[in-house]
């Protein structure tokens, strides 16, 4: 049996994945308007320029591919907050951008958000999720945990509370926010900015 080249494998790995993130991108918009449990790989695939046997063959079944899809946008949304801790100067900049970040994420890009948590809370009662999102959710985690650690350092101060239970304020405020969003609240968006704008210093305890 002829072996085939290392180098060819790779390649062919390489176009094997770059097909699935351009299947993921194209799947965003779906899954974000109807949900987890009212889209289907066919619901995908019409929405699309591909074939349901061409989505089919690249995910195995809905489950593999809205992983794969949310991890995508969480890790292209992560990417963008930790180029807000990179270019920050000082802790009244980095705190700025972080709450108009956060508060624009909410106005633009709501349905992506809302595919997140519904995914989160399927994963309470579906095994197939549980372990990819609580990689997920780690990682936000981290992005927020980098903010405030890198708030307190230019703030000359130390953080209050661990990086769970900051984590946990932060996701709360922006969950409520969304649903407020998604209601038909104009205000949601501008309203969390203030609140991050009022939460993150006081979780940090700065020397007088």
């Amino acid at each position: 049996m002829t072996s085939i080249p290392l180098r060819s494998r790779t390649s062919s790995e390489k176009r094997f994945e770059e097909r699935r993130t351009q299947l993921a991108q194209s799947a965003l918009a779906t899954l974000g308007e109807l949900g987890y449990a009212r889209t289907s790989l066919r619901d995908i695939a019409q929405n699309s320029e591909f074939t349901h046997g061409v989505v089919h063959y690249y995910f195995a079944d809905k489950v593999a591919l809205i992983t794969h899809c949310v991890r995508l946008y969480k890790t292209q949304c992560i990417n963008r907050f930790d180029e807000i801790v990179l270019i920050s100067r000082n802790a009244p900049e980095l705190l700025e951008r972080f709450a108009q970040r956060l508060g624009e994420s909410i106005l633009t890009e709501a349905p992506l958000h809302r595919l997140w948590y519904d995914l989160r809370t399927q994963s309470m009662f579906e095994d197939a999720f549980r372990a990819d999102v609580l990689e997920i959710d780690e990682t936000i985690q981290g992005l927020t945990w980098r903010v405030v650690t890198r708030y307190a350092a230019l703030s000359g101060g130390t953080t209050l509370l661990d990086e769970r239970a900051t984590y946990a304020l932060f996701d709360g405020l922006f969950e409520k926010a969304l649903l407020h969003h998604l209601a038909g609240h104009e205000d949601a968006p501008v309203e969390l900015a203030a609140r991050v704008r009022w939460l993150l210093p006081r979780l940090v305890a700065v020397e007088p």
